[in-house]
């Protein structure tokens, strides 16, 4: 009988090493929802451009790539839909639809659940796998998010790009680095035990 660690099986996510359980996964799901809403009070103004730059993107993206798809959807759902009820934890202490960055908010609904599909698939095992998860997850949240902006603004589509896109480019590069690192670390260092 081997003593060594047995590797994690293919298309498991960070949080599939925990032991299995629906109260896991509630506890994952709720877990998900906090760790974006009080990650979006990080909030710093941009000027000239009514959406701040927030930690709530980076959240949505670890907690898609860390739980999975499922999970990660449901998270956000539940992030989305109590924040539209009026609990006041999207960026800045804000609640409730129909603001200028809302759109956002729904693109990380979709990135949440894409990126924890790539997860499955192996998008968080090495550092270029992260980054191009990453880079797809962010672009997903602006594929909705400047649309929006422009919309519920009257900006026309290239104000929307210039203050809704291209102010949080630095500041996205630097988070996919971020994660880049961490990602592919947890699995080393946790991976091991699953």
């Amino acid at each position: 009988m081997s003593t060594a660690a047995a590797a994690p099986r293919t298309g498991a996510v960070l949080a599939d090493l925990l032991p299995a359980s629906r109260a896991r996964d509630i506890a994952l799901v709720l877990g998900g929802a906090a760790l974006t809403g009080i990650a979006a009070q990080v909030a710093v103004p941009v000027p000239g451009s009514p959406v701040p730059v927030t930690g709530q993107t980076f959240a949505a993206l670890l907690v898609g790539t860390a739980l999975g798809a499922r999970r990660g959807f449901l998270s956000l759902a539940l992030y989305t839909l109590v924040g539209m009820a009026g609990v006041p934890w999207f960026a800045g202490g804000s609640a409730g639809a129909g603001g200028a960055s809302f759109g956002y908010v729904l693109g990380m609904l979709l990135a949440a659940t894409v990126v924890g599909a790539l997860a499955r698939r192996g998008g968080d095992r090495s550092v270029l796998r992260t980054a191009g998860t990453m880079v797809l997850g962010s672009a997903l949240i602006y594929a909705v998010g400047v649309p929006y902006l422009a919309l519920s603004t009257g900006m026309s589509a290239s104000a929307a790009v210039a203050a809704g896109l291209v102010p949080f480019l630095l500041g996205d590069a630097l988070k996919a680095a971020l994660a880049m690192g961490a990602l592919p670390a947890a699995w080393k260092l946790l991976g091991n035990r699953g």
